[in-house]
């Protein structure tokens, strides 16, 4: 049978980042002006291309087209619909939207400076604001729309690379975001007005650019609406309804396949099924048991596609299982109404597993990255059309796979499971409550107001990569790398000192990543040479596969914190990453829960908080920047997570005295609906990325009362800009209308490792002089009896047993 009769066979998404990281390079080439943006253009169309033949090849049938994004696809959609902020400086006429206002919006610009990658902007601007694509580890900037919003069709992306690919010979099937999920993800600048509000203006533009898809040549487009597996309002529901029916009428003979993924379709199934559509995929990965209701329930004449093949993990599929569980449903289906495909893109797994020459054989033999997942999808298809006998020999070697990895002493450690079971209730419990253990804290650090502090890395320069490089290739002795480590973190500690931060970091700079630093050390974990996915924009990651029990075999970072801590009288925090995100910035192993190979991650971090405190460590930072992004989309789903990740965090953090003082961090977050999760973490400070929303997010802890500190970021570490101490002055009085003064720290938002140290000095400078600013001012209502070391101030106010209530009472 000809490849034209067996099931189709759809990607939905590629990786967008090139094989060796080429769209990387040629990004950070482009802002440094070391190329021009033909350059650029020329690296992004190579790509694209390659991703084409590559899927051509692989047996691929329905090949996506406008799957490629230079940043981010959902700021594609906001330029190709023009909606750019005022203050990016477009005029609508300005057609199409000039590259450097693309990147402002995505990464902010000074101002003054003149790189090619923002010369057209002429004022400082902040990067919008970023945030996780539902809940997976991809980051993207958030739409920012007015009330009284306009739109235009902005950009032909979506039809220029349909038409590109024609020309290679290729015919695509278009992917564009979906309205209503374009909306959802957006933010308005009207406080309490709803995007879903600027439906039928946003849809004539979808309209017009179905109908220029048609004119050249699409006979379908898939219109990703994941929005369709989170809980949804009657009228966001309606909305669908009211959507789709001017779409479909936009170009008849355009047929749409609505993509939905990340989950099932729960109560939203029946508004799915009611559309006027010509197909629909459900993800099976995340939600096989929906097959048998979509299609019980599905109209005969729909295509589905079915995401049977995990988008989002690096494990074999179980091919034998997932044909047991497909062919008996799809067997009478006429051939042309079944596609199979991945859940999701492939854009959130590593492209080639044949590039990892260096892997374990036997842990290389249970993987599939992008490359093998379309084989494994071409399989499937030839067993769906021809039947098993067809494939045999390769549903064996993935059987044959299976039982090696469920047998292997690799994977199992009988230590780990007694010490899993040794767990118990008063294992995840502070010695007293924070408004006792807090005055310990106080009279042994004694930190003035508004004590400043950063996240914990300082910047990877060039020479840091290059002598860990040369260290992993053995160019450069282990004496010669640790001699050059200590330097720099001398170096680091004495500027520190110099600019007068009160809290001082050893700048991690032996630390490859927050996440793969930590797992290099521990067992359980496998890591790759080339398995990069993108986060954001050129910032690409290798999460650490977690493919056994996981065990700290020795400590990990007790060494470095104490020569940074010799080098000064300040307290120097010790950096950990803790359990959850450990986990949710890994690919997982799928024959645990999660919450079961989380526990085992909490174990050993919390051996490590221990020895560090042992050590002398005053302040031990548990980063959980990774908490919420893996909260389920449905929130009937919230409860089970929360509990079990919330747990974890005290497991590893809660063994210290009442003196040791528990930091941790978290990432871009929605807090309000979980505040009391947070609350239940009882980390003694929490600092937070709060300068994008402008202290929007500091609300939920405002409107809760929250008990404990909070430093909340005034400094946007994603962007190259360098704010003034009066900016960051201006958010910490935003900050203060939401906490009291005894609550705050300074801080930026996040890590430093990414930026340049041009960029990280001035700033932190300024940082350090917008506190020092606030400090010097006076309150009408002076506190006589504050703690030893903080009286000189009555910004700070800490008093009584209850010291947090008697610090509201006397809130300016």
């Amino acid at each position: 049978m000809s490849i034209l009769q067996k099931v189709p066979v759809a990607t939905l998404g590629m990786p967008r980042i090139g094989r060796r990281r080429e769209l990387k390079r040629a990004l950070e080439s482009y802002w440094s002006q070391k190329s021009a943006a033909d350059d650029l253009f020329e690296t992004a169309r190579a790509l694209r291309e390659a991703n084409w033949i590559e899927q051509c090849d692989r047996g691929v049938t329905i090949i996506p087209s406008n799957d490629f994004s230079l940043y981010d696809h959902v700021l594609d959609t906001a330029v190709m619909v023009g909606a750019v902020p005022e203050h990016y400086g477009w005029s609508e006429g300005d057609v199409p939207i000039p590259l450097d206002t693309y990147f402002a919006m995505a990464r902010g610009h000074q101002g003054e400076a003149a790189d090619s990658a923002t010369a057209g902007v002429d004022h400082a601007v902040r990067a919008m604001e970023m945030t996780k694509w539902f809940d997976t580890n991809y980051h993207y900037i958030v739409p920012e729309l007015a009330d009284d919003q306009a739109f235009a069709l902005s950009s032909a992306k979506p039809v220029d690379h349909f038409l590109e690919a024609r020309a290679l010979g290729i015919r695509t099937r278009p992917v564009i975001l979906g309205p209503i999920t374009f909306l959802k993800l957006s933010k308005s600048s009207a406080r309490g007005f709803n995007p879903i509000a600027l439906l039928p203006k946003l849809l004539s533009v979808y309209e017009k650019l179905l109908r220029r898809l048609k004119l050249a040549g699409a006979d379908w487009v898939q219109i990703d609406e994941p929005a369709l597996v989170v809980d949804l309002l009657p009228n966001e529901q309606a909305a669908f309804e009211f959507a789709y029916d001017r779409l479909s009428k936009a170009a008849p003979d355009l047929k749409i396949m609505l993509a939905t993924y990340f989950g099932a379709l729960g109560d939203n199934l029946g508004t799915a099924l009611s559309l006027p559509i010509a197909g629909l995929h459900i993800d099976l990965a995340c939600a096989p048991e929906q097959l048998e209701l979509v299609d019980r329930l599905a109209p005969k004449g729909l295509v589905l596609s079915l995401g049977v093949i995990d988008g989002r993990n690096v494990w074999r599929a179980n091919l034998s299982a997932i044909l047991g569980r497909v062919k008996p449903i799809v067997a009478d289906w006429p051939l042309d109404r079944v596609e199979v495909a991945p859940s999701c893109s492939l854009l959130h797994v590593p492209v080639d597993l044949e590039l990892e020459t260096a892997l374990d054989q036997d842990i290389k033999s249970w993987l599939a990255f992008a490359t093998q997942k379309m084989e494994e999808l071409t399989v499937l298809a030839s067993a769906l059309s021809e039947g098993r006998d067809m494939v045999a020999a390769e549903l064996r070697s993935v059987d044959d796979a299976a039982v090696a990895r469920a047998t292997s002493p690799k994977v199992h450690d009988p230590l780990v499971e007694r010490k899993l079971a040794g767990i118990a209730d008063c294992m995840k419990q502070r010695k007293s409550a924070f408004a006792e253990r807090t005055r310990f804290q106080i009279e042994k650090l004694r930190l003035p107001p508004f004590p400043t502090t950063t996240i914990g890395s300082f910047p990877q320069t060039q020479e840091v990569r290059d002598a860990r490089a040369a260290h992993a290739k053995g160019r450069l002795s282990y004496l010669a790398y640790e001699l050059f480590l200590r330097k720099e973190i001398e170096e680091a500690i004495g500027w520190q000192e110099e600019i007068g931060l009160d809290v001082l970091v050893h700048g991690e700079f032996e630390r490859n990543d927050m996440v793969q630093y930590f797992a290099e050390q521990l067992s359980g974990f496998v890591f790759t040479q080339h398995a990069w996915v993108q986060s954001y924009g050129s910032r690409y990651v290798r999460p650490p596969i977690i493919f056994g029990d996981v065990s700290r075999p020795n400590p990990m970072t007790v060494k470095w914190w104490e020569f940074a801590q010799s080098l000064t009288k300040r307290p120097v925090k010790g950096m950990l990453t803790g359990p959850v995100t450990i986990l949710n910035w890994s690919f997982v192993r799928d024959d645990l829960p999660r919450s079961v190979v989380c526990r085992q991650i909490a174990l050993a971090i919390r051996e490590e908080v221990l020895d560090l405190e042992k050590a002398g460590a005053q302040i031990i930072q548990i980063d959980e920047a990774a908490l919420r992004e893996r909260l389920p989309l449905r929130k009937s789903n919230w409860e089970s997570y929360l509990d079990w990740a919330v747990q974890c965090f005290r497991l590893a953090s809660t063994a210290v005295d009442d003196a040791t003082q528990i930091h941790t961090h978290m990432c871009y977050s929605e807090f309000n609906e979980i505040i009391n999760a947070i609350v239940d973490m009882d980390a003694d400070v929490i600092s937070i990325e709060a300068s994008r929303s402008q202290m929007e997010l500091l609300d939920a802890f405002q409107g809760f009362d929250y008990p404990n500190e909070i430093g909340p970021g005034i400094y946007d570490v994603h962007s190259p800009r360098v704010p003034g101490s009066d900016e960051m002055a201006s958010l910490l009085s935003l900050a203060r209308e939401r906490l009291s003064d005894h609550q705050i720290w300074v801080n930026p938002d996040c890590g430093l490792k990414t930026r340049q140290w041009e960029e990280v000095r001035p700033a932190l400078i300024n940082m350090v002089e917008a506190a020092r600013n606030l400090r010097s001012l006076r309150r009408p209502t002076a506190t006589k009896n504050g703690p030893k070391g903080r009286s000189n101030s009555v910004l700070r106010p800490r008093e009584a047993t209850n010291a947090h209530t008697a610090a509201r009472s006397r809130k300016a």
